[in-house]
């Protein structure tokens, strides 16, 4: 196997209906910036309030992908 080395990003994502697709939303947003995506670890779950009912779910969600200094933003 080669040496590799990988770089970690943080993003948050965010639904109305759930954390399952909250953290879905977070890792296809970062997809479409970064190549080569492998790992997402979910770092904190919380919710938006007002007026006492949940109105948004949030995911921070740590991903890490391949560097790899071809690829381009």
């Amino acid at each position: 196997m080669d040496n590799t080395v990988a770089k970690v990003i943080t993003v948050i994502g965010s639904s109305s209906k759930s954390f399952d697709e909250a953290v879905a939303t977070a890792v296809a947003a970062a997809s479409k910036r970064v190549k080569g995506v492998h790992v997402a670890d979910v770092q904190k779950l919380y919710v938006h309030v007002e007026k006492g009912k949940i109105v948004s779910y949030r995911a921070r969600v740590r991903m890490a992908f391949e560097y790899n200094p071809k690829f381009k933003k």
